[in-house]
């Protein structure tokens, strides 16, 4: 079957490394999506292991309607009764980029009608609709005239791990955050360190991918498992398999943070995870603190803008650099921000520079190679 993964601009090549790894064919980049040929089995494995994937669709049909009439018609007369109970329930999420539809939610209220009207008039009932936990999740995109159908596997994304059992202000994105680790080549043999850590989202990812994890393995709900062919069997075994690939940390991952609130967030997601012994947390200001390790690899997410108490926010990255030059001689840092301005405060000229979107900000995310002995850390 052909199955498509959702994910953010600028994640593609990682994800489409990842779908690689899990043995996914005839494998096409796209903006925001990338597209392969898999099994049932690529389909569940994807859904549990894939770490920057937002969601697995599984394309059912593509057509051409030049008016709304013929998006109906052609709607109505997909076998929705192959996929769907009578009594069952389904969602539409609807994506528009047509003059025909200039509204994703009208899209989704046609689609609805067509699937319905086609159980009313050939059963003489209709399936209900439930936006929370539907049977079936159905996504229909139109560009243009051409509209394509296709199931939702995952049913819910899948940056919802499970462990975020609290958050402070801005948190990042769990899928984001396994993408931003990846383009910074973890895991590898170096320590892991994240000086603003928040409710330590970057921490969390880091120790699954470092413990051969699946992402999802703290929340196992899917939508392909209330479809009518699911093979209950096959995926108990790809969990049992994933369980049992799961090891201890390898190297040290430490984070810190300030804010003494963020910490405890921070340590109450990592212990859901199975976390909360492995990996070290500070109380500590990142201007101040010493460096955890000779050497490693850092990855932060620093404030935006003034809106978290930052007052002088140019002031706040020149210091940033500043603290990289003269205390982490040996590190590779990483950063990413949506204010480029700020960024250039910085005054270190980055080795990679990637585009990346956290939420709707444009973001750039760059990497400084602060090589040991070009500069010596400071005394103080």
């Amino acid at each position: 079957m052909k199955l498509l993964a959702k994910t953010f601009f600028g994640l593609e090549p990682a994800l489409a490394a990842e779908w690689e790894a899990l043995g996914a064919k005839e494998i096409v980049v796209l903006k925001r999506a990338v597209l392969a040929e898999g099994d049932t089995e690529l389909l569940y494995r994807s859904n549990l292991e894939l770490r920057t994937a937002l969601r697995i669709l599984t394309p059912l049909a593509e057509f051409e309607c030049p008016q709304e009439s013929d998006f109906y018609q052609a709607v109505y007369d997909f076998p929705w009764e192959q996929y769907l109970h009578v009594d069952g329930t389904l969602a539409v999420d609807a994506v528009s980029n047509s003059e025909l539809f200039r509204h994703s939610k009208f899209l989704a209220l046609r689609t609805k009608d067509a699937i319905v009207d086609r159980f009313r008039d050939r059963l003489g009932r209709r399936p209900n609709v439930d936006t929370d936990w539907p049977d079936l999740r159905i996504n229909v995109h139109v560009r243009d005239r051409v509209c394509t159908l296709s199931l939702d596997s995952s049913g819910r994304s899948l940056h919802k791990r499970g462990y975020r059992a609290s958050q402070v202000a801005a948190p990042i994105n769990e899928v984001l955050a396994a993408g931003m680790l990846m383009e910074a080549g973890y895991p590898d043999d170096r320590p892991l360190f994240d000086p603003m850590c928040g409710s330590g989202t970057i921490l969390t990812e880091a120790a699954l991918m470092a413990s051969s994890s699946a992402p999802q393995l703290g929340n196992l709900n899917f939508g392909f498992q209330r479809w009518p062919d699911f093979e209950a069997g096959l995926w108990d075994r790809l969990v049992g398999e994933a369980r049992e690939r799961v090891h201890p940390l390898r190297q040290p991952i430490r984070g810190a943070d300030r804010d003494g609130r963020a910490l405890r967030s921070a340590a109450q997601n990592l212990r859901r995870c199975g976390f909360g012994a492995e990996v070290q947390l500070d109380r500590a200001d990142f201007f101040r603190q010493q460096p955890p390790f000779d050497g490693g690899l850092l990855v932060m997410n620093p404030p935006y803008d003034e809106r978290l108490g930052i007052k002088d926010i140019q002031g706040f990255y020149r210091e940033i650099g500043a603290t990289f030059k003269h205390r982490y001689a040996g590190y590779s840092a990483w950063i990413i921000s949506s204010n480029f301005e700020a960024l250039q405060a910085i005054g270190l000229r980055p080795g990679k520079k990637l585009t990346l979107f956290n939420g709707a900000l444009e973001c750039r995310y760059l990497q400084f190679e602060l090589y040991a002995g070009s500069k010596k850390p400071s005394k103080s």
